[in-house]
């Protein structure tokens, strides 16, 4: 029996791919309170790399509030950080708006997350709640307990009453700004501002339909121009994408059959150290 035995704890050894002893690149990253003592620079890209360097986002500043505090989550890179306080700036002088309400960011040294995105692993990315950040004194339970409103109806095809023009006017200088390379937000919305535009349309070519989106919008930030180990997501398709939007939205109101031939997903696969750029285990090493 003890032969057996054995040849049975052998069998499923050689039954275990090395990737799949180790550990996953979410449990070590996600157990990092702050950021490396490097100078600051991504790794890869925004879905499969990390931050060196990162800056943490004040919890409070003239015109925005850190959400969701217990996350650890405000952490980006600098660019990132100078991002927040421009659009935050902006916001404040809209009717209503005293600033930002700042979701997730990254953590403090990037990498895959322990629950939630797939991206926001480069310090690039940034969540902006559409609920108007009118009290910029708010405690640290409130910031885990208060929630973002939802902007869409008919499950992404329009907007609802929640809508107004300062987010069409917050969104379009977001998406103005130079070092945006493109913002999610959920169909109808996309198409409520292609409805609503004057003047220049360049800037909507940034502003991506994607589903959900519709309590915060998702800023993804260019790689620095200094960032040689940075990967930049291709360019949106040229034009304004309205064209787009409205295919998204005719879907959501009148969904085309099921394919019958079509293959299930694969399951996606955790990712491991060996997944991200070499950099990033010199990220967890200080």
């Amino acid at each position: 029996m003890g032969y057996r035995f054995a040849a049975v704890l052998t069998a499923i050894a050689l039954s275990i791919s090395p990737a799949s002893a180790e550990p996953l690149a979410k449990e070590l990253f996600g157990a990092e309170p702050k950021g490396s003592r490097h100078t600051s620079a991504p790794f890869g890209g925004y879905a499969k790399g990390c931050l060196a360097g990162g800056v943490q986002l004040a919890e409070s500043g003239p015109t925005w509030q850190a959400m969701r505090l217990s996350r650890n989550r405000n952490w980006g890179h600098p660019s990132t950080i100078r991002y927040i306080e421009r659009l935050s700036a902006f916001a404040a002088k809209q009717p209503g708006w005293n600033g930002l309400y700042i979701g997730d960011i990254s953590q403090p040294r990037g990498g895959p997350m322990l629950t939630g995105h797939r991206s926001h692993q480069l310090g690039l990315d940034i969540d902006i709640w559409m609920l108007p950040a009118s009290d910029l004194t708010l405690s640290r339970n409130a910031r885990e307990n208060l929630s973002s409103i939802s902007t869409r109806r008919a499950k992404g095809a329009y907007v609802n009453e929640n809508w107004t023009p300062q987010h069409h006017k917050i969104l379009k200088a977001a998406a103005s700004d130079p070092d945006v390379a493109r913002i999610f937000v959920f169909p109808g919305a996309k198409v409520q501002m292609c409805k609503d535009a004057r003047g220049d349309r360049s800037w909507l070519r940034k502003i991506r339909p994607w589903w959900g989106h519709h309590y915060h919008f998702h800023v993804r930030l260019n790689c620095p121009s200094n960032a040689g180990g940075c990967v930049n997501q291709a360019p949106p398709p040229a034009g304004d994408g309205c064209n787009q939007a409205e295919e998204w939205v005719n879907n959501i109101l009148n969904p085309p059959p099921p394919d019958p031939n079509a293959k299930p997903p694969a399951p996606r696969r955790e990712l491991v150290m060996a997944d991200l750029p070499r950099q990033c285990a010199q990220v967890l090493s200080r």
